[in-house]
């Protein structure tokens, strides 16, 4: 009777022990977890969990808005009140607009796949009869990306020319009168880059 008392206390002690282990080596994700040389029907058991969640939110806003304004006019050119007169020639009057942007956006976090722990090196070795041993490895990985891009171009160009008179009035004997060229140039790009 004495000495299945003293086997029953020892099972207890191993079991205590094992189930001591598991307590201080569960949920250790990544590292070296064991459990050995532990009694008859002991409960030995190894759980990992690790849980990876990311979350990456990205608002960008970009706005670029141009405005041009141009006037460009020649001066009138006369010859009159005379008795000879010569050549009446006004100026040229020109206008050039040049507008270019260029826009990029990049969003990256390297975060594009989750990956989670991989569970560490689990052993349960040398147990008792009838022990009950489980290595469990939980790996629950979530990646959340979110790219919210607002990009707005505006270009507004308002341009005039206007080449003055030329003029060659009330004279004896007149030359020729000639009107300078009146032009207006504009030119936009836009280029834009975005990515996610």
């Amino acid at each position: 009777m004495v000495l299945t008392e003293v086997i029953s206390l020892k099972m207890c002690a191993a079991i205590i022990a094992g189930l001591g282990l598991v307590g201080g080596l569960a949920g250790v994700a990544g590292a070296t977890n064991s459990i050995d040389n532990t009694g008859p029907d002991s409960q030995n058991h190894i759980n990992n969990n690790d849980d990876n969640s990311k979350n990456v939110e990205n608002n960008n806003s970009v706005g670029v808005t141009a405005s041009n304004s141009q006037s460009a006019t020649s001066g009138e050119a006369k010859v009159e009140d005379n008795t000879t007169g010569g050549d009446a020639g006004s100026g040229n009057a020109s206008n050039a607009n040049a507008f270019s942007a260029t826009l990029s956006l990049s969003n990256s976090c390297g975060c594009e796949n989750g990956s989670g722990g991989n569970g560490g090196n689990n052993s349960i070795d040398t147990t008792g009869p009838d022990s009950n041993n489980t290595i469990t490895n939980n790996n629950n990985n979530s990646t959340n990306i979110q790219n919210t891009n607002n990009v707005s171009v505006s270009s507004s160009n308002s341009q005039s020319a206007t080449s003055g008179d030329a003029k060659v009035k009330h004279n004896t004997t007149g030359g020729n009168a000639t009107s300078g060229s009146a032009s207006n140039t504009s030119s936009s790009t836009v280029s834009v880059t975005i990515s996610n």
